[in-house]
């Protein structure tokens, strides 16, 4: 009797527990690889995208106006939504391989997420959450750095590259097992998560999906591309492309996409659209919905330059590979029932860095301040409470190399409504004010030297901080690059 009496005092103790459990909200964090601010629906009512159920969640959540990427390019910021830190620090500052020169040679560049990161996935799975991983890796260039190793139950389709060879079965993924011929991959990896939320469904979860679309070969299903293409010719006669700064001394002129009209790659933003679409019914039909926090997010800006140019970011200035707006500001939208207001818009500068944080608060799991360093929860800001309380007023960007799509190696701060770019080949500074003049076309530096000496002075001091790494010369007695 004294027995079963201990037993079942155990049992009641550990109800409270169960049920706490239970309340934890599961994630899906959806990452979309070159989708641009200008892209969707939500923050541009004029695209020629189609985009219903991405503009959905953000009628349901918090859509954020000022979201950014911690660089204007995939890998870093990647390393920066699993770690919470300015990739700076470990000098994982380019896509991962990429080491192109120009006047001078890059910065160094790692070329991995060391494993002794603290990843959110290990960080979850060590308060109980299942955790799978679908999509685009692009953090390590062997298996012991690919998502098994960095907190994740399961790995579908994330290896070293950063770009499929085929949207089309077959992939030749070393994580994906071929799919009938001709099947698209958007889809299939759709598939995969659908199937393991069912298989999650029971307990608390994260289900990172990171789209391989839209980024190149420029692929989608035959149907939606020519659905477009009827579309594009209500556009006919309108001008397509204009002339883009010139950084590289005798380069080709290069030009920038500034009509959105690519039949292929609307395509590829509505089959993207359709997987989000799939993913909430899926919830809706396990009943989770309603206990899963959505985050979705994209890792540079729009593709606006070379590899086909694809799309137009305008009015911002600039894409991928470029410390412009189009090149860092992304979609950044969190749907996180019971806790932020359905429809709410904040116009307060966030950066990837602050998803880590932010989901460890939702999910009641201690902030981990020694790892997410660079990143601040977003809770209080969901809530509405303004984005005083942010205990911060500059965010940073640190980019020593030459892009493909032709961007500056240089650094940027922006504090309140200023926003600084300096450039690493010879240190000349530009100043713009974001609020007045979104499109960075009108220079301030000269009117306001001030303001130039206080945010360089921060800016370097924050390449101090964590180390930043600038350009070398290309052989010993060469020119020298400018440094702080």
């Amino acid at each position: 009797m004294r027995r079963l009496l201990i037993l079942t005092a155990l049992f009641v103790a550990a109800v409270p527990m169960v049920v706490e459990a239970a309340k934890r909200p599961n994630f899906v964090f959806i990452l979309v690889d070159d989708l641009g601010y200008m892209d969707i629906g939500a923050n541009n009512p004029k695209t020629f995208y189609e985009t219903p159920n991405v503009d959905q969640l953000a009628r349901e959540g918090v859509r954020f106006t000022n979201g950014y990427a911690a660089n204007p390019v995939c890998s870093p910021t990647r390393y920066s939504i699993m770690t919470g830190k300015y990739p700076s620090r470990v000098d994982a500052t380019n896509f991962f391989a990429g080491k192109r020169g120009g006047r001078f040679n890059p910065a160094p560049l790692n070329d991995r997420m060391p494993l002794e990161e603290v990843t959110i996935a290990e960080a979850l799975k060590a308060a109980g959450y299942r955790t799978a991983f679908f999509g685009k890796w692009h953090l390590g260039p062997t298996e012991e750095f690919w998502p098994e190793r960095q907190g994740f139950d399961v790995n579908i389709g994330g290896h070293v590259r950063g770009a499929p060879r085929n949207y089309f079965s077959p992939y030749s993924n070393p994580r994906l097992d071929d799919g009938p011929k001709g099947e698209h991959l958007t889809k299939r990896l759709t598939d995969e998560v659908v199937r393991q939320i069912g298989e999650f469904k029971d307990d608390p979860f994260l289900c990172y999906l990171a789209f391989y679309t839209v980024h190149t070969p420029l692929q989608a299903p035959k149907k939606l591309v020519d659905k477009y293409r009827k579309k594009a010719e209500a556009l006919a006669g309108q001008p397509e492309f204009a002339d883009e700064e010139q950084v590289w001394p005798g380069a080709k002129d290069r030009k920038v996409r500034i009509l959105q009209k690519h039949a292929t790659y609307a395509a590829m933003v509505e089959s993207m659209d359709t997987a989000v679409g799939r993913v909430v019914d899926r919830l809706k039909e396990l009943n989770l919905y309603d206990n899963t926090v959505i985050c979705f997010t994209s890792d540079n800006g729009g593709l606006s330059t070379s590899e086909g140019s694809p799309t137009s970011n305008l009015p911002l200035r600039g894409g991928k590979g470029w410390l412009y707006e189009g090149g860092i500001r992304e979609p950044f939208l969190i749907r996180a029932p019971g806790v932020a207001k359905a429809g709410n818009v904040c116009d307060a500068p966030v950066i990837s860095t602050d998803f880590y944080p932010t989901i460890l608060d939702l999910a009641g799991v201690p902030p981990k301040p020694e790892h997410h360093r660079d990143g601040q929860s977003l809770v209080p800001l969901l809530k509405g409470e303004g984005d005083k309380s942010l205990d911060r007023d500059a965010l940073f960007w640190h980019y020593p190399h030459y892009s493909n799509q032709g961007g500056i190696p240089g650094g940027a701060i922006r504090v309140g409504d200023y926003k600084l770019i300096e450039r690493f080949e010879d240190g000349r500074t530009h100043l713009y004010n974001l609020k007045s003049d979104i499109s960075e076309r009108t220079d301030l530096a000269a009117e306001m030297p001030d303001r130039v000496t206080s945010m360089k002075n921060r800016l370097h001091a924050w390449y101090k901080d964590v180390d930043a790494k600038f350009l070398q010369p290309k052989s010993a007695g060469s020119e020298t690059p400018w440094q702080p």
